[in-house]
């Protein structure tokens, strides 16, 4: 049990320690910058341990300074700047604390990390479909080569083949872009710490929701286009304008079927995973760590 008085542990969280009571205490980065203060805090490194602050550093908060109903105690000797308790701090403090403000070049470098993962994702799944359709006609255009009568219906191909590459590529295609979107928010989070997080999750949820909602449309354009086409105007079946739109439907499926859809996935798991890391990203990052 450490002894009674004021702990840092990270560039700025306090713990306070008071009999077999302990409390953490925010230290928001204005106050810690001031003039007056920003040499001694400084000179208490963090480490893995708490390391104790001087009690002189800390003065208690005068009473009918309006501090009550916040539930602030202590301030800064120094500056007078008074310490937020984590029990009653807002969103408004955390925010200010995270520094979650788009003049934080770690949450625009956050922001462009996540509207990149959208298109990095896409490209991915839509390679991914075109390595598994590739097989799957490889295997196609094999049976027919050894087996000329499937043609002809007197021999029945085998089904089993075709079955086994698309399961197989279903579960083999999507290890890389599950692997992005797990571990996207830990890499970013121990590197850019909490402003970072936030900042990839931003981008990644509106360049995700327009980019989905792009292809769905654009995907089902395409695909009726053909069926249009097909139905028998513009020329039909057979037309250069029935050829042009099977190559639209090449790309539009796998728009409208496999990488929008997935982005959904994607903005998920990302959310999930910051979630759950929240703690580690916290403590462990180099921003937290007084590294970055």
């Amino acid at each position: 049990m450490v002894e009674d008085g004021f702990y840092k542990l990270s560039p700025g969280y306090i713990l306070h320690c008071e009999g077999d009571s302990a409390s953490g205490l925010l230290a928001l980065p204005d106050a810690t910058a001031d003039p007056r203060l920003v040499e001694q805090w400084k000179a208490v490194a963090v480490s893995s341990k708490p390391a104790k602050l001087p009690a002189a550093m800390f003065v208690q908060a005068a009473e009918g300074e309006g501090t009550e109903a916040a539930g602030i105690r202590y301030r800064f000797a120094a500056s007078g700047a008074a310490l937020i308790p984590v029990a009653t701090a807002g969103l408004h403090d955390f925010t200010k604390y995270y520094d979650a403000t788009l003049l934080n070049p770690r949450v625009l470098v956050g922001l462009f990390l996540g509207a990149m993962a959208t298109f990095l994702f896409c490209a991915m799944t839509m390679k991914a479909v075109g390595r598994a359709a590739q097989g799957m006609v490889v295997e196609v255009r094999r049976q027919f080569a050894e087996e000329p009568r499937i043609l002809t219906g007197e021999v029945k191909p085998d089904y089993e083949r075709p079955v086994a590459i698309s399961t197989r590529a279903a579960q083999r295609e999507m290890i890389a872009p599950s692997l992005l979107g797990l571990l996207m928010p830990i890499v970013a989070g121990l590197l850019l710490g909490v402003g970072g997080v936030l900042g990839l999750l931003a981008g990644c949820l509106t360049s995700g929701f327009c980019v989905a909602i792009f292809m769905a449309n654009s995907g089902g354009a395409w695909d009726n286009a053909k069926k249009y086409i097909e139905s028998g105007h513009l020329g039909g079946k057979g037309s250069e304008a029935h050829k042009a739109a099977v190559v639209g439907d090449t790309v539009g499926d796998p728009f409208k079927d496999t990488s929008g859809p997935s982005l959904n996935i994607l903005i998920k798991l990302m959310s999930m995973v910051s979630v759950v890391v929240a703690g580690l990203i916290v403590r462990y990052s180099l921003v937290s760590l007084g590294l970055f």
